[in-house]
């Protein structure tokens, strides 16, 4: 059974964490194993420095194996559960570890690669080697990844002043206004897309929740000042009424997709309130949704070309109709000519 191993030592931890200890003999009944096995069983816990030793009982004379006192008021006291991983369950495992682009080159992937590595230690001799090759069926898709690298310190201070609820002081360079910012902000959540991670934020100057960009962080001090975090916010549900992560005014978008580009469409979410309405006469589609990110719709709609076109709203259909207008001109070097 996989990672029965894992499970045998932990069970024993247990065991030996109990005022009296236990002897071999109750740990080969507790763990329905041999002699031999439990044996080998303290060998591994020993190893990997558990502070475990042997006490002689002064009326049987036998030998009981314990956790020092100090060592044991640090460990739960709870009955472990049956935590066997199944084959199923490991594979997932090494699926999402062949994802983890996000943090390449920092140490939040050595930590990573070092837990597996440990995790590999109580598996079956050769299924770690097996789970490697099953995770190259599946090539990740990190050509839109960031870098992340040296930014360890960053990524880990906002991770401590979200769990400590502390107000950061911060230099983020905006592409916005093209300069760099000074922030007071009370980091809230980690969230990614499309291969970059970024954090909601209260920001202290503006009184209100924004997205930046882990990246363009340049500087980062954590403070002692506490703060609340909302009891309004809720990441999920403004993460699913975005389009990207542009969160501003909600817009009704109804956009007409060709027959080429119709099961594309039709085989994703785009937002929780879509509806689709299918034209049979040429097998094209119209998407209606309620989103918000005026430019990444946009930005999205013309990376169809000429297989989608926006309905509504009329602003952005005329928005978009002048910019292809400057396209002509750039690739013809002419206006167009309307064809009426």
């Amino acid at each position: 059974m996989y990672g029965e191993q894992m499970v045998r030592m932990l069970r024993a931890v247990d065991l030996l964490s109990t005022p009296s200890g236990a002897t071999k003999q109750q740990l080969v009944e507790h763990l329905g194993v041999d002699k031999r096995t439990v044996e080998r069983l303290l060998g591994l816990l020993q190893e990997l420095n558990f502070p475990i030793y042997d006490e002689p009982d002064s009326l049987s004379g036998m030998k009981y194996w314990k956790l020092v006192d100090t060592y044991v008021m640090k460990l739960p006291n709870i009955t472990l559960p049956d935590i066997r991983l199944t084959l199923p369950e490991l594979i997932a495992l090494y699926l999402v570890k062949g994802e983890a682009q996000l943090f390449h080159g920092t140490e939040i992937e050595k930590l990573a690669n070092s837990a597996f590595g440990k995790m590999s230690f109580f598996m079956p001799e050769g299924l770690s080697q097996q789970l490697e090759k099953v995770r190259t069926l599946f090539v990740p898709a990190g050509k839109f990844t960031k870098d992340y690298s040296g930014k360890d310190k960053i990524i880990d201070d906002l991770r401590r002043a979200m769990v400590d609820q502390k107000r950061c002081s911060a230099k983020y360079y905006s592409f916005s206004s093209g300069r760099k910012r000074d922030y007071e902000l009370d980091p809230l959540k980690f969230f990614e897309n499309n291969g970059g991670l970024y954090i909601f934020a209260y920001i202290t100057a503006y009184d209100e929740i924004r997205t930046l960009a882990v990246e363009r962080i340049e500087r980062l001090d954590v403070t002692d000042t506490p703060f609340d975090y909302p009891k309004d916010f809720d990441p999920e549900t403004r993460l699913s009424k975005a389009f990207g992560i542009i969160f501003d005014k909600p817009i009704r978008v109804k956009i007409k997709f060709a027959k080429e580009t119709a099961p594309y469409i039709r085989e994703r979410t785009w937002a929780p309130n879509q509806r689709i309405t299918e034209n049979e006469a040429d097998g094209s589609i119209v998407l209606e949704m309620e989103t918000c990110g005026w430019f990444d719709v946009k930005k999205w709609v013309l990376s169809y070309g000429i297989q989608a076109e926006v309905l509504a709203p009329k602003e952005m259909r005329q928005e978009i109709s002048e910019e292809l207008k400057t396209w002509v001109v750039k690739y013809h070097g002419c206006q167009p000519t309307l064809v009426s």
